[in-house]
């Protein structure tokens, strides 16, 4: 049985020093992330269960150790503004349109006229 709760503690310990490294210093508490560090080395058992219970900041997405999430729930996405909406009418959009390509094509036009002329450049 000592065999046994040893190995516990032992993996406890494991686990707290991967996660607590893995954490950015902004979701440690109470203590600098180096001195969690030091305490669950020197007292395996009560620095893994003070990490866990005291030190570690449980974010409210519910992303664990590798980004995994509880059954049921999706992960939050960081916010993205929302897309602008075209609130024209189809009609009034084929008419903008319409006009670009007329806008277009006379602005073709007068570039063919001055190169026919002798002016080099084309109207800006």
């Amino acid at each position: 049985m000592p065999m046994v709760f040893s190995l516990v503690v032992l993996a406890g310990m494991v686990y707290a020093l991967v996660d607590l490294i893995m954490r950015d210093e902004s979701q440690v508490k109470h203590l600098p992330k180096f001195g969690w560090i030091l305490l669950v080395i020197f007292l395996p058992l009560i620095g893994t269960v003070l990490w866990f219970t005291l030190g570690r900041e449980y974010s409210s997405s519910g992303r664990g150790l590798g980004g995994f999430t509880p059954a049921g729930r999706a992960p939050e996405q960081p916010y993205a503004p929302p897309m602008p909406r075209d609130t024209r009418s189809t009609e009034e959009q084929i008419a903008d349109l319409d006009r670009e390509i007329e806008y277009y094509q006379k602005r073709a036009e007068l570039d063919q006229r001055k190169r026919e002329l002798g002016g080099g450049s084309s109207v800006e």
